[in-house]
């Protein structure tokens, strides 16, 4: 993993937030969502929280009695997700998920979606997670399938490869989607201590009201833009826009409507 590839700070955040959650994050919140309130939690724990989609969706849910803690390693995703509306009454707390600072046992739920890849170390992140966990308790993930399987983001990895032919970025397949082989999560969940692992693939669309919105998420809202402006900091609107082209040329101009698929692991304690 490249040392920009956990970097959520600046405007990344906000372009985060307006174009990658609704396309891509808000239709697995929901699942996520729905698969917390079946455990029905006293206590819920979300690690790598970011802007707070999953956050929203969860509280949507629950009761207003159950009690949701959401951390994050970035302060600047903490402070956005915070001051969302709606959210005043989760617990925020900036935190490392490899070395979380909760007691042994004393979560019902663990969640944490899209999060698990960008872990240094994920097997720790992971006995983490079941350190805190209640016995009994759920660990429920998600993590991207393989990029292929997921056409706006394939489409825009293979453009912004082209703008910069002699050394492409490579952060979209070397870590949001670079995590996929359902036999290494699983051998690295068993790894640090779970046996009970659940599995399935889930595959929705993904709908953007232009060909530009996907482009500017990914090439502006993820570390992605860190990638491109380490090459040239003066071409990143260009970057974006090679982008936006070649999704208009594939989709139309909008609205446009693509495939995203990713796994949803579910793990008892």
């Amino acid at each position: 993993m490249a040392d920009t590839d956990s970097e959520f700070s600046g405007s990344i955040p906000t372009f985060y937030d307006r174009y990658l959650g609704p396309m891509n994050c808000a239709p697995y919140a929901a699942d996520l969502a729905v698969r917390v309130k079946a455990l029905a939690p006293a206590r819920v724990l979300e690690v790598a929280a970011g802007t707070g989609i999953v956050t929203r969706a969860i509280v949507q849910v629950l009761p207003a009695g159950a009690e949701i803690v959401a951390t994050d390693l970035n302060q600047p995703m903490l402070d956005f997700a915070a001051v969302q509306p709606g959210l005043e009454h989760v617990v925020w707390r900036q935190a490392d998920a490899q070395q979380l600072p909760f007691e042994d046992e004393s979560f019902d739920v663990v969640v944490c979606q899209f999060g698990v890849m960008f872990f240094p170390d994920r097997i720790a992140g992971y006995l983490e997670a079941r350190r805190v966990l209640r016995p009994g308790g759920r660990y429920l993930f998600n993590v991207w399938d393989r990029i292929e399987e997921n056409e706006f983001t394939a489409v825009i990895h293979a453009a912004v490869a082209a703008f910069f032919p002699d050394d492409p970025p490579r952060f979209l397949v070397r870590t949001p989607f670079g995590y996929h082989k359902v036999a290494t999560i699983r051998e690295e969940l068993k790894r640090a201590g779970f046996d009970r692992i659940e599995t399935a693939t889930v595959a929705l669309r993904s709908r953007a009201p232009l060909a530009r919105d996907p482009a500017v998420g990914m090439c502006e809202g993820t570390p992605l833009r860190s990638e491109i402006e380490a090459r040239d900091a003066t071409r990143l609107a260009e970057a974006t826009d090679a982008a936006a082209r070649a999704l208009a040329a594939r989709f139309g101009p909008g609205p446009i409507d693509g495939k995203i698929q990713a796994h949803v692991v579910t793990v008892t304690r």
